[in-house]
């Protein structure tokens, strides 16, 4: 049972790695994405992964709070439209320094994040390579010698219920 189980873990990791080579394919196959990568700043973030995926980490995190601001200052041009004109100004500064600060804290957090993300992406794929990459068990004699650590008697029975 637990052989015909880990059969079907590895096909099933075969079938996902097949959709996420099919899909990667078709985003490189695109010819804005191959337009893009053919310019200068798609070169630099292809020479360096690492500040591409931050940089598209704090896209992601910014949109929040630049929607936000965007928002203030709609509602305060429509206050200045009833008249309100220093109190548009004021709220615009105040508004505009705070995005500052919050988009200067998601720069170091997308940095943080990002970093956390590929660690545990090459953790992950270093540890699924070991648990499913084929190997002899063997362990070292007191001589030196390497010995199986199991006969083959000891596989027959392994796999039985």
């Amino acid at each position: 049972m637990a052989k015909e189980e880990l059969r079907s873990i590895s096909r099933n990791l075969q079938e996902l790695q097949k959709k996420l080579s099919l899909l990667i394919d078709s985003f490189q196959n695109n010819s804005k994405v191959v337009a893009f990568m053919k310019s200068p700043v798609g070169q630099y973030l292809d020479r360096h992964p690492f500040l591409a995926f931050t940089l598209l980490v704090f896209i992601v995190m910014s949109a929040v709070p630049v929607g936000f601001f965007l928002l203030i200052v709609i509602l305060t041009s429509l206050a200045a439209l009833l008249g309100v004109i220093i109190l548009e100004g004021l709220v615009i500064a105040v508004g505009g320094l705070s995005l500052l600060c919050i988009l200067c804290g998601l720069g170091f957090v997308s940095l943080v994040m990002s970093g956390m993300m590929i660690a545990s992406y090459v953790v992950a794929s270093s540890l699924i390579n070991y648990w499913f990459s084929p190997r002899p068990l063997i362990q070292q004699n007191t001589n030196g010698d390497f010995l199986p650590a199991m006969k083959s008697a000891d596989f027959e029975g392994l796999y039985q219920e």
